[in-house]
């Protein structure tokens, strides 16, 4: 049961790292000033950090007993 829950955790984590990634680089302007470019993000890292948090719980989770 633990192992089913981890492989889960672990699958939910890597789908919403990749979602939250794409929509974070989605989210990031680029302009140029005085011919250097400038890239601006206005998107939020931490749904990224958390959705990696909750796939690694789900590895540990998967590799137990």
């Amino acid at each position: 049961m633990q192992k089913t829950i981890g492989y889960i955790l672990s699958i939910a984590g890597l789908v919403g790292v990749i979602i939250f990634t794409i929509q974070y680089m989605q989210d990031t302007e680029e302009f140029s000033v005085l011919g250097a470019d400038v890239a601006v993000s206005t998107g939020d890292w931490i749904p990224i950090v958390i959705s990696a948090l909750v796939m690694v719980i789900g590895i540990v989770m998967s590799r137990g007993r």
